[in-house]
């Protein structure tokens, strides 16, 4: 046993006990990031890092679930990251793929009806990691209780100009106006459709910007920049990270 680990438990208590009865955030966006830099670090292959990356995002979301978060969305790859090198890129749609499959299979998601949906230009995935997109959200389809977007080839740029041609479409087919167009408009055209906006956004990795991620849902979002890699990621900096969005106010610009 670690000589740390009785002070970490005392510390995630006390934490948890200054958070529980707070307001929480509804929607939580988490870019994760980090695995290539602890894998070099480990003297794995940048894929090794992201397929631990992987698995902690089912510690992330047990987590989340405990504390009654209703909606995660992760920021999992970019439509820029397919410019990294193709050997990478082929492990990280095999983890994507695999990540989908357990789905249906994982008992938590079900047990807790968690929806899950991919977001992002998915048209530019290898078919299989597509294939296994659509079963798993077939699978939870009629669930209401929770909700995970998972952000894969996803671009927040991308995300906008794919609202403007659907809002487009419908002006040239006369079903809108150019008059008609407004914030509401725009919304129910994104990926996240029908869900509320981030309160809160973390990053991991030490990294902070947003690189692309949420960019109209993130205007008034709280932002948590945590200084450790994903893979190192734990309970008590997402309950830091609670604490500090309860400690912000949030006005909105009022």
């Amino acid at each position: 046993m670690n000589l740390m680990d009785p002070i970490y438990r005392i510390y995630k208590w006390i934490l948890w006990r200054s958070i529980k009865k707070k307001e929480m955030p509804q929607h939580i966006g988490v870019i994760i990031d980090g695995n290539r830099r602890f894998a070099k670090e480990k003297g794995l292959n940048a894929w090794d890092g992201h397929k631990i990356g992987a698995q902690k995002i089912n510690d992330v979301l047990d987590w989340c679930w405990e504390a009654g978060i209703k909606v995660v969305t992760i920021y999992s790859f970019s439509t820029e990251n397919f410019d990294r090198p193709e050997k990478e890129v082929k492990e990280i749609m095999k983890i994507a793929k695999a990540k989908f499959e357990e789905i249906l299979e994982d008992m938590r998601i079900h047990q807790h009806k968690v929806r899950v949906k991919a977001i992002g230009r998915l048209y530019l995935l290898p078919d299989s990691v597509k294939e296994a997109i659509q079963k798993a959200e077939e699978s939870t389809e009629d669930y209401d209780q929770h909700f995970l977007n998972v952000a894969i080839g996803y671009g927040g740029r991308a995300e906008i100009v794919d609202a403007f041609k659907k809002i487009a479409k419908e002006v040239l087919s006369g079903q809108m106006t150019p008059e008609e167009i407004n914030e509401g408009v725009i919304a129910t055209n994104l990926y996240t459709a029908g869900l509320p906006d981030p309160d809160l956004i973390i990053r991991t990795s030490g990294e902070e910007r947003l690189s692309g991620f949420l960019l109209w849902q993130a205007a008034y979002s709280e932002l948590f920049f945590c200084d450790v890699y994903w893979p190192d990621f734990r309970k008590i900096d997402l309950l830091r990270a609670i604490r500090t969005f309860q400690r912000r106010a949030r006005r909105f610009g009022q």
